[in-house]
């Protein structure tokens, strides 16, 4: 355990990775029939920039699922990917593409449900509906009345086509109730195993993870800090800390002990034996959050994520 930490406040905590994982896990890829989400790597595309031409986002799609990535997922920001999506879904075969995610504050749900009607005429499946960013005063009923227009309002997208992301144990209860499960990021394995108690084995659990292929401790924790320290300032994120037992001080300072909790950093080896932690603790998929430095060329990245892919998916 980190030093510091405090006990979780309120989120249920399973056993940690290593041990026996929860009796209601699942072998990772053993997803819940009718949930779009496959396999039990997905790949957060961080750098298909929704700015690009449309032929290089393709491009770039197309060659992470020759990989063997079944699952891309495209960060929305504050901002609306539908296009972006829906360009993906139908420039490629198989790839199953989820807003990763689509921040209900911004983006209509008459829009969402258009959007996935259209791609269910012709590609059925492939367009995995994840929102969230109800990052207002009041989240939760936010998020519950946009839940409300998709299950009322034609066209209709349905209950097992949506993931919410979800921290705390309302919003993940939400995510039970009343979507195929849940895509929280920034969490520990032992967060894992307490969000799996409460879901229960059947909601879907795919969990992003910034990952460092950065083996010196220093560089890496350093890119960790940059990467997420702008989430120590957010509510949500914040209180989610705090229930996973960081003190405040690890948390306002990024003292190593957080940024190591949260992040995945090391040699191919050692990251490959961290996400098998989050495997084990009770996540169907674990999302890869790559990072690398600024410097580092284009060529780089493709070669971090097909040797990912070659370690976690062979």
């Amino acid at each position: 355990m980190p030093t510091g930490r405090r006990e979780p406040a309120r989120l249920p905590r399973g056993r940690r990775a290593g041990n026996s994982a929860l009796g209601t896990a699942r072998r990772p890829g053993l997803l819940p029939q009718g949930m779009t989400i496959a396999g039990p790597i997905g790949i957060a595309g961080l750098g298909l920039d929704a700015t690009a031409e449309p032929a290089a986002q393709t491009a770039a799609a197309t060659r992470l699922a020759e990989l063997g990535y079944q699952t891309l997922w495209l960060p929305g920001g504050q901002g609306n990917n539908l296009a972006q999506i829906s360009g993906i879904v139908r420039a490629t075969t198989d790839l199953r593409v989820a807003s990763g995610i689509v921040p209900v504050l911004q983006v209509p749900a008459a829009e969402v449900a258009a959007t996935y009607a259209a791609l269910e005429v012709d590609h059925p499946g492939r367009f995995v509906v994840g929102l969230g960013g109800a990052h207002g005063p009041k989240p939760f009923p936010a998020l519950n009345a946009y839940l409300d227009t998709l299950d009322t309002e034609a066209p209709v997208v349905p209950a097992s086509a949506r993931i919410l992301a979800a921290l705390g144990p309302r919003m993940l209860n939400l995510a039970r109730d009343r979507a195929a499960g849940a895509y929280p990021y920034l969490v520990t394995p032992d967060y894992v195993a307490g969000a799996r108690a409460l879901l229960g084995a059947g909601p879907t659990l795919a969990v992003l993870v910034p990952v460092i292929p950065l083996a010196d401790p220093g560089a890496a924790r350093e890119l960790a800090r940059a990467s997420t320290g702008f989430f120590t300032t957010v509510p949500g994120y914040r209180a989610n800390f705090a229930r996973m037992g960081f003190a405040d001080a690890d948390i306002t300072e990024l003292r190593d002990a957080f940024v190591d909790g949260i992040t995945v950093w090391g040699d191919l080896e050692s990251i490959v034996a961290r996400v098998a932690e989050f495997h084990a603790a009770g996540a169907d998929q674990v999302v890869l959050g790559l990072r690398l430095p600024a410097e580092a060329a284009a060529s780089e990245t493709a070669a971090w994520q097909a040797r990912l892919a070659e370690a976690l998916l062979s």
